[in-house]
């Protein structure tokens, strides 16, 4: 059974796709530790890299090879500052020469060194493959990035099942962390508290869930305060600022934090919550789509669901929440997220957009459901809904951007997060129909049975309905 914890399924990094961008990114840096491993690093003279499938189909789009290219020169996404990215990218094409791992300097075009191959590979849709050339040889290796950040080799995934969960309450499905829940007398989030002691010390996991809540805070804050046309080509204008300028009032303010105080003062009536949310929701993702600094959660295209929500219960519904309840909030997400991971699938390019935004739904309507006071049945039900009603939602990104229709489907994903939570407290849990593990095995039956063009290839849909001459 495998380990997941609540800071695999929320991971920080760098927009505009987990699955193509973060993926390849720390793709390219478990390659750098290979051929420190094999100690050749130093006689290395050339570089090459294949993607394949989904990854070549969209990688433009998505900014993969601008990830490897970043990934192969030693930035990290969760501490590369945003601003001297595009001076790392334009110094590579410039020179026509990389720095690999901050240790050797090398010739690299990356017009002929990334190569976006169609076929796809037979264990992923997400596959690439790293050559290193020396003047004695060459030494090749293959990821694939699974969704969500999650970076493996064929082989370590076959084997997998072999490796013993060190959790003191292990979950693979949903059944198991109620039976965890009846027999321990806690909540959700209590269970998964206890996992993550097994790994750190609650000093770190306070420290670690808080420094996830303050990059989803300062990402909303960015997003809402930024004006102006997202890159890619599509000439999307940003509207969270818009959106914002017209909510907020003319409280003043200067910082994340006094933000949502001034927030919680302003008008809740239903449509200005339902503007607020999705205001919230927007700004992350079109801070993710012009390669900003995000939270995955569970993937970077679904990045804006979970902070929209737990910012709707923070200045809506509970002006006294803190520290505690948003603590509480991300631990039940990532359960529920990783639960979906084990079951089914994270990866829009496995899955379609149920995958992504659906799953994060999930997620969020749980979180909110357990902190609202729902009962461990009534938090996997609010889950079960959520899924339910994105079942067969499909991916297909206009230009092979994370932008339309992905920006306005966190929106989406948000509202029907707290409807969902609502309904499933409103419900005895005891006359739920399908269960969450039920849901959970028909979105991947789904997924197995959707066509290729509906998964994140933007060869189907509103990808080929729409092209960048109409926009």
């Amino acid at each position: 059974m495998e380990c997941i914890s609540v800071f695999d399924m929320l991971k920080i990094g760098v927009g505009p796709s987990s699955s193509h961008t973060l993926g390849p990114w720390r793709a390219a840096e478990n390659f750098l530790a290979e051929l420190r491993d094999q100690d050749i690093i130093d006689s290395i003279n050339r570089v090459k890299v294949d993607l394949y499938g989904s990854l070549s189909l969209t990688g433009k789009g998505h900014a993969t090879d601008l990830a490897i290219m970043l990934g192969l020169s030693g930035a990290d996404p969760e501490y590369v500052p945003v601003e001297s990215i595009d001076v790392i990218i334009s110094a590579i094409k410039n020179k026509k020469e990389i720095f690999l791992g901050n240790e050797i300097i090398i010739p690299f075009c990356f017009e002929k060194d990334i190569v976006f191959n169609r076929n796809f590979l037979p264990f992923h849709a997400n596959g690439l493959t790293f050559t290193a050339f020396t003047d004695s040889g060459e030494y090749s290796t293959t990821f694939y990035s699974i969704g969500g950040g999650f970076v493996v080799k064929e082989e370590e995934d076959k084997s997998s099942e072999t490796i013993k969960c060190a959790f003191p309450f292990p979950i693979e499905k949903a059944t198991e962390l109620l039976e965890f829940c009846a027999s321990e007398n806690k909540k959700i989030s209590e269970i998964v508290y206890e996992n993550e002691k097994s790994m750190r010390s609650e000093e770190e996991i306070h420290n670690e869930l808080l420094r996830i809540w303050d990059t989803m805070l300062e990402c909303m804050y960015i997003g809402c305060h930024t004006e102006g046309i997202l890159p890619g080509g599509l000439n999307v204008r940003r509207r969270a600022y818009d959106m914002h300028k017209n909510l907020i009032g003319v409280l003043p303010y200067d910082n994340p934090y006094s933000w949502l105080q001034n927030i919680r003062q302003t008008e809740v009536k239903f449509r200005q919550i339902l503007k607020w949310v999705s205001c919230f929701a927007l700004a992350v993702n079109e801070v993710n789509a012009s390669l900003g600094r995000v939270v995955t959660a569970p993937t970077n295209g679904s990045a804006g669901v979970i902070p929209a929500v737990l910012m709707y219960y923070l200045v809506i519904e509970n002006h006294n929440a803190g520290e505690k309840e948003i603590k509480q909030f991300l631990m039940v997400a990532g359960e529920i997220g990783s639960i979906f991971k084990k079951g089914a699938t994270i990866s829009a390019a496995m899955g379609g957009c149920q995958a992504e935004i659906g799953v994060s739904s999930a997620m969020a309507a749980a979180a909110l459901c357990e902190l609202m006071g729902g009962t461990p049945e009534q938090v996997q039900m609010a889950a079960e809904i959520a899924m339910e009603h994105h079942l067969g939602l499909t991916c297909d990104p206009i230009g092979g951007l994370v932008q339309i229709p992905c920006i306005e489907r966190n929106t989406m994903g948000a509202i029907k997060a707290i409807n969902a939570a609502e309904l499933a407290l409103e419900t005895d849990a005891k006359n739920a129909k399908v269960p969450l593990d039920k849901v959970i095995n028909t979105m991947w039956e789904t997924a197995k049975d959707m066509n290729s063009k509906y998964k994140e290839t933007s060869e189907g849909g509103l990808a080929v309905g729409v092209g960048l001459a109409d926009c």
